[in-house]
């Protein structure tokens, strides 16, 4: 029997911080609360009826060891173009919300962001506009396969090369060949 595929619907965080990840939600993705409760919230940032969920029932508390403990390392949100995702890093800067560190896959610009709870939030675009071209270019690239992980940069650089006319492909080949590398390197939530 095949295997009926389902949509990935929403994901379901336990907090200790409930205001504070609401509101830095909606600053992010533009998550608004559907309902809330003294215990619980459900956001969501389109028509469905949740995507972002809070539960913060007593005796929870934050973990110093996080980074070291087996668990989801990001949740990632897609834009449909580089234009918007630089856009709302500019946004997200002015609002004195930074980035954690940024990445060009190769497939995806990724700009990743931590938040109140240190879970990292990843707002990305496919450099090709098409899933069926980033897939294939994920599965047979040179390219990917000696570098998955990707090319750190600097989102300030970038955004401003970009705001100075560089066209995205002259951007992303430039970015993924180091020349917008932020310096430090910028870990990214892994021990090691």
């Amino acid at each position: 029997m095949s295997v009926i595929k389902p949509a990935l619907h929403h994901v379901t965080m336990r907090t200790s911080h409930l205001d504070a990840m609401i509101d830095w939600y909606g600053k992010v993705i533009g998550a608004k609360v559907m309902f809330r409760d003294q215990y619980a919230a459900w956001t969501t940032n389109d028509a469905a009826n949740h995507r972002v969920a809070f539960l913060a029932v007593p005796g929870l508390s934050d973990d110093p060891e996080k980074i070291r403990h087996n668990g989801m390392h990001h949740s990632a949100f897609e834009y449909e173009t580089f234009d918007d995702l630089i856009a709302s890093y500019k946004r997200l800067a002015d609002e004195g919300i930074q980035p954690a560190f940024c990445l060009d896959h190769g497939l995806t610009i990724s700009i990743y962001y931590e938040d109140p709870e240190g879970n990292f939030v990843e707002l990305q675009s496919d450099c090709f506009g098409d899933w069926a071209k980033s897939s294939e270019w994920m599965q047979t690239s040179p390219d990917f396969k000696a570098n998955p992980i990707g090319t750190f940069f600097n989102p300030q650089k970038v955004y401003e090369a970009h705001k100075s006319g560089v066209d995205f492909h002259t951007l992303h080949k430039d970015m993924r060949g180091g020349k917008y590398q932020p310096d430090p390197i910028p870990t990214i939530g892994l021990p090691g």
